[in-house]
């Protein structure tokens, strides 16, 4: 199992149990945009180690505002997956996860090996 570190505080577990953690405890690093001039609503969220920030667009590209604070979890879910993908394929190390554990054994057909 592939443990890791929080990228925002000092705690570790697994994959899916950091991802639920970020959303249970660090929500507020995911900003969201509303641009009025475009009429298009975005997530921001920035790299601690870095500083790359991610942001992309809100589906459903509406124009109610309130939809960016009643859905402001499952925004911040899709945002923290996105960053946990940054995490693990550019600051692997900074996480506490050896890069050699991300690498997947494919057999010369791409399957997985066993």
């Amino acid at each position: 199992m592939l443990n890791m570190k929080c990228p925002y505080c000092d705690q570790v577990g697994g994959l899916m149990a950091t991802h639920r953690h970020l959303i249970d405890v660090h929500l507020e690093m995911v900003e969201t945009q509303y641009d009025e001039e475009a009429a298009k609503m975005y997530y921001l969220v920035p790299c601690p180690f870095c500083g790359l920030k991610y942001r992309h667009p809100v589906k459903p590209r509406r124009r109610d505002t309130h939809f960016l604070e009643e859905f402001k979890s499952e925004i911040a879910m899709v945002a923290f997956d996105q960053l946990l993908y940054h995490l693990l394929q550019q600051h692997p190390v900074e996480v506490g996860v050896d890069a050699a554990d991300l690498e997947i054994d494919l057999d010369e057909d791409g399957l997985l090996n066993n």
